[in-house]
């Protein structure tokens, strides 16, 4: 549905991109990012500008893929948006992106982020971008009442994103990095 090119033209990308960040916009609105009193919003703004820093450093192959999956990357898991939904006005490739990134409720949480990483793996590596992106965005400090076990399982849980996708993307990778670094332990 929408083009599919590395260079970012913007005669290709503006409609498409606010497109989908109206749609996002709309299915989150009153959503907020846990822990705060910033809209959601702002969490799908700041993976979508780490994914647009990231280009402008070393191009992501399908910058339009990643950026529009960036916009749409919660719909499915957060809101149960059919993915069909987001087949019929973004495309397929966009809708197959989005539902990878989504964890499968049904499993259970020690399993779901094990098969979302598997099936991004079988996506473009546009799409491995924005997990790269979104953990990036996540790894700001902690909530205050996350136990020292979660933390760490979260830290954790980053440096196996990054050894599983960040071949995607050298920049992501070694930002991903940096921010696990930086990360409490838990300890």
């Amino acid at each position: 549905m929408y083009p599919n090119n590395s260079a970012l033209d913007p005669q290709l990308y503006p409609d498409s991109w606010i497109d989908a960040w109206r749609f996002a916009a709309n299915v989150h609105q009153g959503q907020k990012v846990p822990g705060s009193d910033l809209p959601y919003v702002y969490h799908l703004g700041a993976v979508v500008m780490e994914l647009l820093a990231a280009h402008a450093e070393s191009p992501i192959d399908d910058i339009n893929l990643a950026v529009v999956c960036g916009a749409l990357h919660d719909t499915v898991e957060d809101h149960g948006i059919p993915t069909e939904t987001l087949r019929q006005r973004f495309g397929a490739a966009v809708a197959a992106g989005v539902e990878a990134l989504s964890k499968n409720r049904t499993l259970p949480k020690d399993k779901a982020m094990a098969d979302s990483l598997e099936r991004i793996r079988r996506q473009p590596a546009a799409v491995w971008c924005v997990k790269l992106a979104d953990r990036i965005v996540n790894l700001a400090p902690p909530p205050s009442h996350w136990a020292a076990e979660k933390i760490a399982a979260y830290r954790e849980e980053a440096g196996v994103i990054l050894s599983t996708l960040g071949a995607a993307h050298a920049p992501l990778a070694a930002r991903l990095n940096k921010k696990i670094a930086l990360y409490p332990s838990g300890n």
